[in-house]
């Protein structure tokens, strides 16, 4: 069967998330947290690896679904020959049980259904001892771990599967849990799923009632933010890039990479979005969270870090799965969280002078942090390093690591006032600060192509270049901004979409192509708005929301040839270029709260 990473959508609790088919099928469930070892593996794999299917008899159903407003409940509607039925899922905010729980109500008529559960642990290697406990409830063990199943309906096994078929009727409601729990212990009791929903409704209500009028974008805005929220893990404030591991970059190819982990890049950006609408319990668990991970010694800091903080984060394939529409190697664990990357410097000193600005009291930690990293960064600015995609081959001068670089001592430089002997050191930072402008100006621009370029002596051009305007290293109406931008619509569109380099001069050392990567689009949209090319803004803004799959998500990249979308999903880089462009639009289009760089000068 031919699977669509958009044929998905997410649920989840805050520390965990699942991906459910259209046809009803769980496909990746990872717990008890989302970098643990998968229950559920068929999303890379074959059904043999793991997944909890409910869906009609009839082969010749349709279904159609929705996220229930403003909540991350979703409802999937079956119609057959002789009736139709809906199909709850959620996950309710966790108690210290991780719960899934499915809820099967008649509308109308009467539908069969078949119920189909093979519960696997390992990544879908490890079949475990499945016991009966009573007439609705069995578990499943294997080694340290247990799968509790209470289900009203009569179930049997075969083949290493958990079947039945039932019939539900207009007005009926046939409720299922899952929960997962050590196996040294007894069966924890289960929750009322009626109570759990309602308590599942309130809590996402709650959340996203909060957010404020984004213009013509509110829905497009509030869908997301409550996507960026599903990623975040509560009990630590980390947020997680994706809910997947190896959801492929190209159709059957190698660019397979475990997203289950929180980079400081992209959980900045993510944080920078709650904080413009106004979250900022968000923004104050985020910050308490990058403060225990990064401490130490700086020349030890990492671009990602487990939801906990953790920094080893060893790489490994996982042989027995086949793969996303069998795009090989499947991979768990992330290399790159060893490679040296300048610019993770720059977004951690922006985000501090973000929150700042935003009303977040000056964190006790912020002076020991100045006093440990600028130093280290002093020298390190003039290092190559790996850049920003994270490309395994040699070191290079990457022209948006130095720009990063410049942004950590220009808003250090601001951020001075709050530390002791705050005036000589901001004297100094913006001594260090225009050093790096001037070395990037003189080695980075290209003169004869009349653009800045991916690296110093390189001719490729990068999408990242267009973080020169947004974070006020250069005005948006320089000449060299503009003709930067004019060479990335020339050399790096395709389909009116943005990828991410010249791959053929990169030489990255992987084999194939990719798609668009999202975010570089948004990035564009909103330097148009910086340029006031406000309708090119709006329509590269449309064009990219019109991606989405029917339930308002996106992956990380789209391939505009086969018309889907790539890599790991749902992508919390793609999500926050939803709401940062909808928030500059907004602006770009009326009176809203300006947002500068710490120059004063209006950015992205």
């Amino acid at each position: 069967m031919h699977r669509s990473i958009a044929d998905y959508a997410m649920i989840g609790d805050c520390e965990s998330a699942a991906l459910v088919s259209k046809d009803g099928s769980i496909d990746w469930l990872c717990l008890p947290r989302f970098d643990s070892r998968a229950c559920f593996a068929s999303l890379i794999g074959t059904p043999e690896n793991g997944r909890w299917r409910i869906a009609p008899s009839d082969l010749e159903f349709t279904s159609s679904r929705r996220y229930r407003d403003g909540t991350l409940i979703l409802e999937t509607t079956f119609r057959t020959a002789t009736g139709s039925a809906m199909l709850i899922d959620f996950m309710p905010p966790r108690d210290g049980i991780a719960n899934v729980m499915r809820i099967v109500v008649g509308l109308e008529g009467s539908v069969d259904l078949d119920f189909d559960l093979v519960m696997r642990f390992d990544y879908g290697r490890t079949v475990p001892w499945v016991t009966r406990i009573d007439r609705d409830t069995m578990t499943a063990v294997a080694g340290p771990e247990m799968l509790v199943m209470r289900a009203p309906v009569n179930l049997h096994g075969e083949d290493m599967h958990t079947k039945g078929r039932f019939t539900v009727s207009a007005g009926e409601r046939l409720a299922f849990t899952l929960l997962h729990q050590p196996s040294n212990q007894e069966p924890l009791a289960g929750t009322d799923p009626e109570a759990a929903l309602a308590d599942t409704e309130a809590f996402w209500t709650a959340f996203s009632s909060r957010c404020p009028e984004v213009g013509n974008w509110t829905g497009e805005v509030r869908r997301s933010l409550i996507t960026l929220k599903a990623l975040t893990f509560r009990p630590t404030g980390g947020i997680v890039a994706a809910a997947t591991t190896s959801l492929p970059e190209e159709i059957g190819g190698s660019r397979n990479w475990d997203y289950r982990y929180c980079w400081l890049r992209d959980a900045t950006l993510t944080l920078m979005a709650f904080m413009d609408l106004g979250y900022y319990e968000e923004a104050e668990a985020w910050r308490e969270w990058l403060m225990r991970s990064v401490a130490g010694d700086p020349a030890q800091m990492q671009i990602m870090y487990g939801v906990a903080g953790e920094r080893h984060l060893l790489e490994w394939e996982v042989p027995w799965l086949e793969g996303f529409r069998e795009s090989q190697p499947v991979r768990v664990g992330n290399a790159a969280s060893e490679q040296f990357q300048l610019d993770i410097y720059g977004e951690v000193a922006d985000l501090l002078a973000q929150a700042r600005t935003g009303g977040l009291a000056p964190h006790p930690r912020s002076a020991a942090l100045a006093h440990s990293v600028m130093p280290f960064l002093e020298k390190a600015w003039r290092r190559p390093d790996d850049g920003i995609w994270e490309i395994r081959g040699e070191h290079r001068h990457f022209v948006h690591s130095k720009v990063m670089a410049w942004v950590a001592f220009d808003r250090a430089s601001k951020m001075a006032a709050d530390i002791e002997g705050g005036e000589n050191y901001a004297k100094h930072w913006r001594r260090v600060a225009d050093d790096i402008h001037e070395d990037v100006c003189k080695n980075g621009y290209d003169a004869e192509l009349g653009s800045f370029v991916q690296a110093y002596g390189s001719t490729a051009l990068d999408a990242s270049l267009l973080h020169i305007p947004l974070t006020g290293f250069l005005p948006a109406d320089d000449p060299r901004v503009k003709g930067t931008v004019a060479a990335i619509e020339q050399r790096l569109l395709r389909d009116g979409l943005v990828i991410r380099y010249d791959n053929g001069e990169t030489g990255d050392g992987l084999e194939g192509e990719e798609g668009a990567f999202l975010a570089c689009s948004f990035w564009l949209a909103d330097v148009y708005a910086l340029l006031g090319r406000f309708d090119d803004a709006v329509a590269l803004y449309e064009r990219l929301c019109s991606l989405k799959n029917d339930v308002g998500l996106l992956a990380e990249e789209y391939d505009p040839v086969g018309d889907e979308m790539l890599g790991n999903f749902p992508q919390a880089f793609s999500h926050v270029g939803v709401i940062i462009t909808a928030l500059n639009l907004a602006r770009a289009k009326g009176p809203a709260k300006e947002r500068t760089d710490t120059n004063g000068q209006p950015v992205a």
